[in-house]
């Protein structure tokens, strides 16, 4: 069932938004050779509650981080530990806050910093997921379904081949709660007039979640860490929006 959202919900929503996207800009830059995954965890909590947030993650039961940190292979739920980032490394951050009683969901992913000019293909593979991301939030207006986000996201990831969205791991709603209805994949399964629309006050994360190779994921022993099966770098987008009259409401 979709828990449409009031204005003044949204409202909150927003300045919840606001932290996240704030602490997670810092928390990005702050990634460089040398720092370990679990300095990055502690920066994001340390933020969180000094803007009056609280981890939206650690109220996930059995997970006791802040952030999911993804690095290189790892597609999403990486646990951040005790690994130093080097030079090239591709690092995915998801992060969430809780405020006033809803969740905001963002994640980034990275490239630690290289020092090239020239873009090589893990550069451009980012890049086509930032268009991606794009092109989901601007399909996700009044009017529209989920299936078009799902089009929009899949075409550009797609479209040259060589790149694939994970089947998987997909975005949803958010709200209340972390995970709500709908599910919003980032690839079309069904008739996009299948899908639910897209009506005011519904409240979704909006997840480019993709891999340079195979779509096919591995879940670690450690119940969390899910990895790409052939190896190869992945990457995730993931943006909080609303949707109102005045149009789409980006909130993270």
């Amino acid at each position: 069932m979709i828990d449409y959202k009031t204005p003044e919900q949204i409202e909150i929503m927003k300045y919840g938004g606001h932290i996240l996207k704030t602490v997670l800009s810092e928390v990005v830059a702050a990634i460089k050779p040398g720092v370990t995954e679990i300095e990055i965890d502690r920066l994001a909590e340390k933020r969180i509650t000094e803007m009056g947030g609280e981890p939206g993650f650690k109220k996930v039961e059995g997970y006791h981080h802040t952030i999911c940190a993804s690095t290189n292979d790892v597609v999403v739920h990486g646990i951040p530990g005790n690994y130093v980032f080097k030079e090239g490394d591709v690092v995915g951050i998801d992060c969430g806050v809780f405020y006033k009683g809803f969740h905001t969901d963002m994640s980034e992913t990275i490239r630690v910093s290289t020092g090239r000019k020239d873009k090589d293909e893990i550069d451009k593979f980012l890049d086509n997921g930032r268009k991606a991301l794009q092109a989901g939030i601007e399909a996700a207006r009044l009017g529209n379904r989920v299936g078009h986000i799902s089009k929009a996201i899949q075409d550009i990831v797609e479209k040259e081949g060589g790149y694939s969205v994970t089947r998987s791991l997909i975005g949803h709603g958010v709200g209340r709660e972390l995970h709500e209805d709908p599910e919003v994949p980032g690839y079309l399964n069904m008739a996009i007039e299948k899908t639910p629309p897209l009506k005011e006050g519904l409240t979704i994360a909006v997840e480019v979640i993709y891999n340079m190779g195979t779509s096919e994921v591995v879940l670690d022993n450690d119940g969390w860490t899910i990895r790409t099966q052939d190896g190869k770098v992945s990457g995730v987008f993931e943006r909080t929006i609303a949707i109102a009259k005045q149009g789409t409401l980006l909130l993270t």
